[in-house]
């Protein structure tokens, strides 16, 4: 089985953000996620990781502006030197905290302007932090209207484009199974270019076995392949998060 992990954004949020690290290291978690960080105290995060044996598979850059504000803009023409002044803010969160990978968020944008934008950003991420590993994400249509990457055939071809050796693909099953309506058709052509897979059920984006995925179907693609990254749970749960967890089994 995949070595799976837990997303403390949707899961055990039953709890106050700081003691779902407990409550998912309690569960059997060894690894989480936190997809914006950054309006809670970095060191306490890191005090938290330390303390209950977990590592962080992975943040979201920029940090938002939760004032109504695209939560990225790496993609938008104009805004290059914000990206980079936030960007460098987001890198004295991730030196705390040591993210595996780092998703880069394009924001809402289009045409050939918004791509050439999102090629130069993401240059020049991999370039100043070349020790770190960068993912970029496609996004269904209808939780992010507007969203410039929302086609993995798109994000295939600008991590190409860019060329470093750092970036490659964040896979999220539910994203796909609402872009395409065919995941192992997906998880075929991609799977190959991905370096974090994300999951939940849809329609609903709750947990496996709510929706029409075949999810155990898709963790068993993932091992024939050989997939060695972490797979994270990154769904609303129906309830308490333990009372969710049927799926996992024995697995890691």
């Amino acid at each position: 089985m995949p070595h799976f992990a837990a997303n403390l954004t949707f899961l055990f949020t039953e709890l106050p953000f700081m003691d779902r690290f407990a409550a998912a290291s309690a569960a059997g978690f060894d690894t989480v996620e936190v997809l914006f960080p950054y309006e809670f105290s970095a060191q306490e995060m890191r005090h938290q990781l330390i303390r209950h044996g977990l590592s962080l598979a992975l943040m979201n850059i920029p940090p938002p502006n939760w004032t109504g504000g695209n939560r990225g803009f790496a993609a938008v023409p104009g805004l290059e030197e914000r990206f980079q002044r936030d960007f460098d803010r987001a890198m004295r969160f991730a030196d705390l905290l040591g993210p595996r990978h780092i998703h880069i968020m394009a924001g809402k944008a289009e045409g050939a302007a918004a791509r050439q934008t999102f090629i130069e950003n993401l240059k020049w991420a991999c370039a100043r932090k070349p020790k770190q590993s960068f993912t970029i994400e496609p996004l269904n249509k209808i939780d992010m209207p507007g969203y410039f990457l929302n086609d993995f055939d798109l994000a295939g071809e600008i991590i190409a484009a860019v060329g470093a050796p750092n970036l490659g693909l964040q896979f999220d099953a539910y994203h796909a199974h609402l872009l395409s309506g065919d995941l192992p058709a997906l998880w075929a052509k991609h799977g190959q270019l991905t370096r974090h897979v994300q999951f939940a059920d849809a329609p609903g984006r709750g947990a496996p076995g709510s929706g029409e995925i075949d999810l155990p179907a898709f963790f068993a693609a993932l091992d024939a392949q050989g997939y060695a990254g972490y797979v994270s749970a990154e769904y609303s749960p129906n309830g308490a998060t333990p009372d969710t967890l049927g799926w996992r089994g024995g697995a890691s």
